[in-house]
């Protein structure tokens, strides 16, 4: 109904509403995008954005848009699965880094994307993309391809049907990138070359859960693959298997 008219809607339910309205293709909005996109009064939407403002939970920007505010990520790493998987891959990942110099990330799949859990930054000057708490596409990233090619069935249709190109080597052919999940999951490990930034490649591994089920992906980020991948892919594989080991209890 127009005008935030829903019966019985109550402040929290607007309150949620206004939460809602971000997602990956509205990342930035202005305030009357919100209201537009909650179906509520401009003033109702600003009453709600200043109070969410003065908690954390959104950010007010130079230009006047909102975006999420640091405090939502707080709460999220509050979850149960999260806080225990961070905390228990912790140890792993800074062997990790201090065994290899490369940039490790932690992720897990969220729906059609790759969520970054946790990253250690890497000792060379290599760009990354990724921080903690950030949704990338699955089929451009060594860990998203991990997640991707150990998803259910219909997450991977989903995702072939829309592969976006976010660089020139981005693999946009759904034939090309199901061969590659298919090597994916016969080889153990996922690579990427310049295709979510040109000037880096990753390499990436599943961890699995008590169930043996993939619940995540451990990944390296680094210049080029061309001599250090087998190294790179090794080094993966321990601290993967030490950090499933853990997670089996």
């Amino acid at each position: 109904m127009a005008g935030g008219s829903v019966p019985g809607a109550s402040l929290v339910d607007r309150t949620v509403r206004v939460l809602l309205a971000f997602d990956p293709d509205h990342r930035r909005l202005r305030l009357a995008d919100l209201a537009q996109r909650c179906d509520l009064p401009a003033p109702t939407a600003l009453r709600i954005v200043r109070r969410l403002v003065a908690a954390g939970f959104l950010e007010r920007r130079d230009g006047g848009e909102y975006v999420v505010g640091r405090r939502v990520w707080d709460l999220g790493l509050l979850a149960p699965v999260q806080t225990d998987l961070r905390d228990v891959a912790a140890p792993f990942l800074q062997d990790l880094q201090a065994a290899t110099r490369a940039t490790v990330h932690l992720a897990e799949r969220d729906g059609d994307r790759v969520l970054y859990l946790d990253r250690l930054a890497g000792v060379d000057a290599v760009p990354v993309v990724s921080r903690v708490g950030a949704r990338l596409p699955l089929h451009t990233t060594g860990v998203g391809k991990v997640l991707l090619a150990h998803a259910p069935a219909d997450v991977q249709q989903r995702v072939l049907a829309e592969l976006t190109r976010v660089t020139a080597y981005s693999i946009t052919s759904p034939a090309v990138l199901a061969r590659q999940l298919a090597q994916v999951r016969r080889d153990g490990f996922a690579s990427t070359h310049g295709e979510m930034d040109l000037a880096n490649a990753s390499v990436a591994v599943p961890v699995r859960g008590p169930d043996g089920q993939v619940v995540a992906a451990l990944g390296l980020v680094v210049a080029s693959l061309r001599r250090e991948r087998p190294r790179l892919v090794a080094a993966l594989s321990v601290a993967a298997a030490g950090l499933s080991r853990e997670l089996r209890g």
